[in-house]
């Protein structure tokens, strides 16, 4: 997947973790944006990451920022026109490749492997819950 991340975000001009960041916020976004905090909880990242992706994703235009009307010390970040570009330009190339990677899958393994990954990732939290207990800050300079 990091491969495919990284080979997708080049097609763009952008670094694999930057495309992740892009592709989230477009999936998650609503008619306002999405909060940083969110994209981070998606993605299993730092929202200290994600601010920083999202900063240099917004310097090259392809998000926009704003604050947040709710809570004005907050950032909410949407794809922006040049960004939806980006991905549409690319949008075949990402089907092409998910049918290859996900093709074999009928919806009932797709769905098994879905509940899987979702059960992988809450024991993940507990182990490196584990680690950060016996090790402070050991686990979070991993995840980043």
């Amino acid at each position: 997947m990091e491969i495919v991340r990284q080979h997708l975000g080049g097609r763009i001009g952008i670094s694999g973790p930057q495309y992740s960041v892009l592709i989230a916020v477009a999936h998650l976004q609503e008619a306002n944006g999405v909060s940083v905090g969110a994209v981070a909880d998606a993605l299993h990242v730092s929202s200290a990451f994600v601010a920083s992706e999202t900063g240099k994703l917004a310097q090259r235009g392809l998000l926009d920022k704003r604050t947040n009307p709710r809570d004005r010390r907050g950032v909410l970040v949407s794809v922006s026109p040049a960004g939806r570009q980006a991905i549409a330009r690319v949008g075949g190339e990402i089907r092409a490749i998910n049918d290859l990677f996900f093709g074999a899958l009928r919806s009932k393994s797709f769905a098994a492997l879905s509940e899987t990954i979702g059960a992988l990732v809450g024991s993940s939290r507990k182990a490196m819950d584990y680690v950060n207990a016996a090790e402070p800050g050991a686990a979070l300079e991993a995840a980043e």
